[in-house]
């Protein structure tokens, strides 16, 4: 991908425009109400730019999986209603996002107006990236604006076939996303580290594959680390692991020392014979989990070892948690580092780029996501960047 390609909105004549901005609007929603903004909050710095640049602004996103079909529950009317608020003045909503509907909500609106369009997954030629569907949105803008990192690993109609037909240009949230994970694998301060958790190392084969040349250490968490362990020839119980991916464990770590990258697994665990809030807890060195036992959390010898190691670096990236930290007491491993990684930053002497669902969670449980230096909203397009794949709406961009 030729990042350095990449048009921005800085500077360019927006005024009484149709701007087309796909966004990610796809927030969750509890009884017709929006119960996490944080996307959104993210999002109206942008959409406020724009609109104090007298563009017509007009908004669209998918929302759920409504199949193709229209469907009321899946409605983005209540979506819209929230960014209103968030913005400080009205949002219009049009009840479709392209025909009739769409085009007499584009009628009324005026400069510096914002509309949100229905939900692009009530048609199946969002999902399909068809041509046909993408015309009839290029019909409600003079420009696009893809502003929506988190669906960028999709070829949509909406992120890939639009940019064939609009000038089209990246916006300041999905510059942020970019720029951050730059600043992590092409370019960051060393030394470097990565923090990589969850519960299954063949998810992340890729993953770590490709992060592997790229920094000077490799923190293996979560599940992952007990298939690691058990590779080496450690006993791990009953806890989670994959022996059939023993011997891709081990090319990893041979793989590591040609490198010079070093692989850094759990010392000591926190380990119970139950996986449920409150279950007995005990903590053990990894050569001795009882075998009626599982590893559910990593120990204090760990934290305290991968704690000297973070304050060694310049940059550091996380994807995924140390442990089971959604239960009770399986977290503290995860929410220690956590505090300690934001320690670091506040005080200066890390760069810390965070993200994935599970990730940002703890980071959120552990109440210290507004000290990382970077914390992505995006799921699916933070992991396959992490795979060092190319992301089409992102491509879409650079060719634009």
């Amino acid at each position: 991908m030729n990042l350095d390609g990449l048009k921005t909105t800085d500077g360019i004549d927006v005024q009484g425009k149709r701007v087309l901005v796909r966004a990610d609007l796809n927030v969750p929603v509890q009884d017709g109400r929006v119960s996490d903004v944080t996307r959104l909050e993210r999002l109206v710095p942008g959409l406020k730019d724009l609109a104090g640049r007298s563009a017509r602004v007009v908004v669209m996103s998918h929302f759920g999986r409504p199949k193709g079909k229209a469907d009321p529950a899946l409605s983005l009317k209540p979506v819209a209603e929230a960014l209103g608020s968030l913005m400080g003045q009205p949002v219009a909503f049009a009840d479709d996002c392209i025909g009739a509907p769409a085009e007499s909500a584009l009628a009324a609106l005026q400069p510096g107006q914002v509309l949100v369009l229905e939900n692009l997954r009530f048609h199946a030629g969002e999902e399909k990236n068809d041509a046909d569907f993408a015309a009839q949105l290029a019909t409600l803008g003079d420009l696009f604006v893809g502003d929506a990192f988190s669906t960028a690993h999709r070829a949509h109609a909406s992120t890939e076939a639009i940019t064939r037909l609009l000038p089209s240009y990246a916006g300041p949230l999905m510059m942020e996303e970019i720029n951050a994970l730059r600043t992590a694998l092409e370019r960051p301060e060393r030394p470097t580290a990565a923090v990589v958790g969850g519960a299954k190392v063949s998810t992340k084969i890729p993953v770590l594959e490709n992060l592997l040349p790229k920094v000077d250490y490799l923190i293996i968490g979560g599940g992952m680390a007990n298939t690691f362990l058990q590779a080496q020839g450690v006993a791990v119980g009953k806890s989670l692991a994959e022996p059939d991916f023993a011997d891709t464990a081990r090319k990893i770590m041979a793989a590591a020392e040609a490198t010079n990258c070093t692989i850094v697994l759990p010392v000591d665990a926190v380990v119970a014979k139950e996986f449920k809030a409150g279950a007995a807890a005990s903590t053990c060195g990894v050569g001795a989990v009882p075998a009626d036992s599982m590893i559910l959390d990593v120990g204090p010898h760990s934290v305290s070892k991968l704690g000297e190691i973070v304050g060694t670096c310049r940059t550091l990236l996380w994807n995924g948690p140390l442990g089971a930290f959604e239960i009770e007491p399986f977290g503290t491993g995860t929410f220690a580092l956590a505090r300690e990684v934001a320690r670091l930053t506040k005080a200066g002497g890390l760069v810390s780029i965070a993200g994935g669902g599970d990730t940002v969670a703890a980071l959120n449980a552990a109440s210290v996501t507004g000290d990382f230096s970077y914390v992505s909203t995006a799921g699916g397009a933070f992991l396959e960047w992490l795979e060092g794949r190319e992301l089409p709406g992102i491509v879409a961009l650079t060719r634009a």
